[in-house]
């Protein structure tokens, strides 16, 4: 492995670099993103129950916000559904805009990181052609330098397609898991919202 970066030159360390913050992030939204941590299991069919049964104190709903994020979102509905619709709807897209943030942290870097990796790797190869070129002096062809010249420029626009890919595999693999989970917690909110009306009925 260190034969292959030193072939590759120094540009190739800001696609290591690339590469390890696409690692990190795919592992900490991996683990971020659950299902069980999100919208755990039972959560709904629970506060079911306990609005059929009584009200929510406050406690109960500052106990809910924290559970998770759709914990967040049902606690908010409960605490506003005896408002005006415009109050209601307007608190439900205030939470919604903090749950996405949450839910969509890093997904920026991934993007960008997609984005700008093949052209780290375009850098690299200009390099590796300069280097190349630098090699035919009026003395002949300095093979040595040639042929490093060829590997910093193949090494660099391979390791920048390298990145890429699974930085952007992994962004619309999130995305569309994010979307799919917000989905979800506008239906249960809707659900709540009806049970709410009719006491639980």
């Amino acid at each position: 492995m260190w034969e292959v970066i030193q072939d590759a030159g120094w540009p190739i360390w800001p696609l290591i670099f690339t590469s390890m913050v696409t690692f990190a992030i795919i592992i900490e939204r991996s683990v971020a993103l659950r299902d069980s941590i999100v919208i755990p299991e039972n959560l709904l069919d629970n506060i079911e129950l306990q609005i059929q049964d009584c009200p929510l104190d406050k406690q109960a709903l500052a106990s809910l916000s924290k559970s998770s994020l759709s914990g967040f979102m049902f606690a908010t509905v409960i605490e506003n559904y005896s408002e005006s619709t415009e109050i209601l709807n307007d608190a439900i897209v205030k939470t919604g805009d903090s749950i996405s943030h949450q839910l969509e942290k890093y997904l920026y870097l991934l993007a960008m990181i997609a984005t700008v990796a093949p052209l780290l790797g375009l850098f690299g190869t200009i390099v590796g052609m300069v280097e190349l070129f630098s090699s035919f002096t009026s003395d002949g062809q300095d093979v040595e330098q040639f042929a490093r010249g060829i590997s910093v420029a193949l090494y660099n626009t391979g390791g920048g397609i390298v990145v890429a890919i699974p930085a952007l595999i992994a962004h619309k693999v999130f995305r569309a898991k994010i979307d799919n989970q917000i989905h979800i917690m506008e239906k249960s909110a809707q659900r709540i919202i009806t049970l709410c009306n009719t006491g639980g009925k």
